[in-house]
């Protein structure tokens, strides 16, 4: 924060900076004495005395303030008398006659110099701030309040001098005392101080300030108090940094800028930055934004007043007067981007390229896509009770970005998806205990945003808690699609909808069709309608197939054949035939995510968005019989939380390609082979490893089980228990075998991660006895005495004792007001979501859900013990 915005209290004998006073009047106004001294008294009172006589001190300390006050009286009542009677004296404006400003002065170390020379060896000028005697209380404030600005005032090339009737020693020892950084100028015959007209008759100095520019032009010349000096030389200094403002101007920036910073914090955040200017100097909130993204800012991303003032120089200087209405674009705004330091490229084609964090890399933003985005975050979260009062964000501007900021969007939008995924108990939430949320507030949400998006099977190898942050739009708009895909496409789900037993071709089991992955299982249900229509097209994607809208109108019309009519097949043009299509999709209230532009262009993304929303609200499917419903609910899914959790973790490595079906994609041993190279580096011979046909298919069986054969081969060498299992096994998708073998892996992983902690313990790897016993540690070190013997204790059904793990993590991090006692399910689960979003909160990567808990799955309670464990570590 620029110090000018800050108040100053009155220093006791060795004074603390304090925050100075606002600018109360124009420059050459009286100052406010009124005002200061009970801030005196204030400031004296708090001042800690030395530790013996202290009832002398404090009576000194109320004789100093009385002479203070005094002096400062005489000082208001006898400017202008003073400067009557010193006689011609040089104005604000006059040129000075340099040979006049020869003779010669002392600095306070006994340096000789003239003001003349002192001017001359100066960037842009020197300012004297002139006091009547040296370690007074007054000059004392005075001095220091010039100390504690110091950078700020000769930041345009002014040299400051304090200049007094004081000896080179009293000087010398009130530098000393005070720490002032510059020199102070000793001018016992007080002729330089009268030649400033700042004498006292018969003898003596008026408190004031002179300031002159390199040429000699006197740019102040001004008695005053403490206050007011360095108010004036402050202004002195704004006008000279924004040459581009008249000092009135400056001056109500600063009101604009004090009126937006209701708190007095002596800073803005950057988003009521840009609400705030946009209104002000009506222009688009785009325009503002990226304005704003080209000022200098500091790490905080704290908008101060010299901040705020270029913002207002830069957008003014842009060829857009202040005056001139904002302009209401066609479509939407998209020549502005950037997250922090990032620089808008342009709009192409409905493309938004924005500068990446180098200069050499891009990234590419779809319109569509962000305003549809917007939308739907508008619609699944209106009326929510901690951000419902923020929407609807423009669909037209990245204002939704910038909001996603401190996580709590990202954290409603997640729930949205997939419900109870974030307890929002554990959230920093503005209001009684946190009035505004910084940095560390929204690290720790953003931490349960990525951890939570992992926890639901979104892919975030490359967005941290730092880019959500920094509002880095590709990567957030990349994690807002995965989120809403992963609750669209989770509503595919034969448990949900039995009736998806009817898409089963002939001869295909039910363990066949539910590998399949939900994009495919929307396509054959596709297919199904328009099979069932007698129409003679099919879609194999969600981009080319469609685009015409020709297969739309059949499906709208096999789905409600009495609203839905088949007439847009009778329009040529595209675009209109997009639009009646959307119209009958909006019969149906199901137009969403797409616009006829982005239909016809034939996006993936929001196709497959809007065919997931058609199935989950208009299935069409007939119910199944009894004797079908039957066979459904007896389905065999031996493993499912389990492979459902490997499934996770395999992805998060980033295999290739992506594991949907654990059982099913494991078979040709390629998937299991990139995961051991990912664990254990250099483990896999890749010139030993038969590949997929590059054109796609699946391998030949023999060659698949030469893949799986060299799993267990290397499994083995890395001392995994495989006895009676062979390659083949894998092959047929044996689960019991297939989660033993991948279960090792995963705890071989653990082990990995938590090797600094066993080199330190002295062991070769940490065992489960090992994890346990931390567990049981960290535990009583919060104080707490629930224990565990092994990871199938029943006890951690409750939850409580991975509260108290992580209570002894972190002090105080557990707010026990929200534990149950755990006596019944809904108690036990509600502990294990408040675990669960705990741990993510403080960083761990957290794979399980609370069911998994309640029903005390060891393996993946393992899990978050070692999860926690590491997560420690980094602490």
């Amino acid at each position: 924060m620029a110090p000018e915005l800050r108040k100053r209290k009155a220093p006791a004998p060795a004074p603390v900076a304090e925050p100075k006073a606002k600018r109360g009047s124009k420059a050459g106004a009286k100052a406010e004495p009124k005002k200061a001294a009970p801030k005196e008294k204030k400031a004296a009172a708090a001042a800690p005395p030395a530790e013996p006589e202290k009832a002398d001190k404090t009576e000194e300390k109320k004789e100093e303030k009385k002479e203070e006050e005094i002096e400062e009286k005489k000082e208001d009542k006898g400017e202008e008398a003073e400067e009557k009677a010193a006689g011609r004296v040089p104005e604000e404006g006059d040129v000075l006659d340099l040979s006049q400003f020869e003779a010669e002065i002392e600095l306070n170390d006994g340096t000789k110099t003239s003001f003349r020379k002192l001017l001359e060896e100066s960037k842009e000028g020197v300012v004297v701030f002139t006091y009547p005697k040296a370690s007074t209380p007054g000059c004392t404030r005075q001095a220091c309040a010039f100390r504690d600005d110091y950078t700020n005032l000769t930041s345009t090339g002014l040299s400051i001098f304090g200049l007094s009737g004081d000896s080179p020693k009293a000087n010398t020892t009130f530098q000393t005392k005070q720490k002032l950084p510059y020199p102070l100028l000793c001018d016992p015959s007080f002729t330089l101080i009268g030649a400033f007209g700042l004498k006292k008759s018969p003898k003596g100095t008026v408190r004031g300030v002179f300031a002159v520019n390199k040429e000699g032009k006197v740019l102040l010349r001004t008695p005053g108090g403490p206050e007011k000096t360095l108010n004036l030389v402050q202004d002195l200094v704004k006008g000279k940094k924004y040459p581009q403002f008249q000092q009135n101007e400056i001056f109500t920036l600063q009101d604009a800028f004090h009126k937006l910073d209701v708190d007095d914090k002596g800073y803005l955040d950057e988003a009521e930055t840009i609400k705030a200017t946009q209104a002000s100097e009506r222009l688009p909130y785009d325009v503002v934004r990226q304005t704003l993204k080209e000022v200098e800012l500091d790490s905080s991303r704290r908008v101060e007043f010299e901040d705020y003032v270029d913002l207002i120089a830069k957008l003014r200087s842009g060829g857009q007067p202040a005056s001139a209405a904002p302009p209401v674009p066609s479509k939407p705004s998209s020549h502005v981007s950037g997250g922090h330091g990032h620089a808008s490229k342009g709009s192409i084609s409905g493309k938004i390229h924005v500068q990446g964090s180098s200069a050499n890399v891009t990234h590419t933003i779809n319109e569509d896509e962000r305003t549809e985005f917007t939308r739907h975050i508008n619609a699944v979260l209106a009326g929510d009770p901690d951000i419902g009062h923020m929407l609807p964000f423009p669909t037209d501007t990245f204002e939704m970005f910038d909001k996603c900021k401190d996580g709590l969007v990202l954290a409603k939008l997640i729930n949205d998806s997939v419900p109870d995924t974030i307890d929002e108990r554990v959230l920093n939430r503005p209001g009684i205990r946190i009035k505004q949320l910084n940095a560390f507030h929204m690290t720790e949400n953003n931490n349960i945003v990525i951890n939570s998006a992992k926890g639901i099977g979104c892919s975030v190898v490359n967005i941290g808690s730092g880019d959500i942050i920094e509002v880095r739009e590709h990567l957030i708009l990349g994690l807002i699609w995965q989120v809403i895909r992963r609750g669209l496409l989770g509503k595919i789900d034969i448990k949900l909808h039995p009736e998806l037993y009817r898409l089963l071709e002939d001869d295909e089991t039910l363990d066949e069709f539910l590998r399949l992955p939900p994009e495919q299982i929307l396509l054959r249900w596709f297919n199904y309608h328009l099979k069932n229509a007698k129409w003679h097209r099919t879609v194999s994607n969600f981009s080319t197939d469609v685009k015409d809208g020709e297969n739309y109108t059949i499906l709208l019309n096999q789905l409600a054949p009495d609203i839905c009519s088949r007439k847009p097949l009778e329009t040529r043009d595209l675009l209109q035939r997009a639009e009646q299509v959307l119209d009958n999709a909006d019969l149906l209230e199901c137009r969403k995510f797409l616009t006829p532009s982005s239909l016809v262009a034939g996006n993936p993304k929001l196709n497959l968005a809007f065919v997931a929303n058609l199935f989950n609200t208009h299935p069409g499917l007939e119910p199944i019989t009894e004797e079908d419903k039957l066979e459904v609910e007896d389905f065999d899914a031996e493993g499912e939380r389990e492979a459902r959790v490997f499934t996770l973790w395999l992805n998060s490595l980033d295999v290739q390609p992506a594991v949907n079906s654990l059982f099913n994609d494991l078979r040709d041993g390629t998937i299991i082979l990139q995961a051991y190279d990912k664990v254990i580096p250099n483990s896999v011979n890749w010139r030993h490893v038969n590949k997929p046909p590059a054109s796609g298919g699946e391998l030949m069986r023999f060659k698949a089980v030469e893949n799986t054969n060299y799993v267990i081969e290397i499994g083995k060498q890395n001392r995994f228990s495989l006895v009676g299992i062979q390659g083949a096994d894998i092959t047929d998708g044996q689960r019991t075998l297939t989660l033993g073998l991948v279960w090792q892996l995963m705890r071989k992983d653990i082990t990995n991660t938590l090797s600094s902690l066993a080199e330190r313990l002295g062991k070769r790897e940490i065992t489960d006895n090992e994890m346990i016993r931390w567990a049981n540690d960290m535990s009583r070190k919060g104080g707490k005495s629930s224990s565990i013997r092994s990871f199938k204790d029943q006890s951690i059904a409750t939850g409580i004792f991975l509260l108290d793990i992580l209570n002894g993590m972190k002090s105080s991090y557990v707010d026990y007001d929200l534990v149950t006692p755990g006596r019944t399910d809904e108690e036990c689960y509600a502990n294990a979501k408040l675990a669960i979003s705990i741990a993510r909160k403080m960083g761990a990567t957290i794979w399980l859900v609370p069911e998994d808990i309640c029903q005390v799955r060891s393996r993946l309670v393992t899990t978050f013990i070692g999860s926690l464990m590491a997560t420690f570590e980094k602490m």
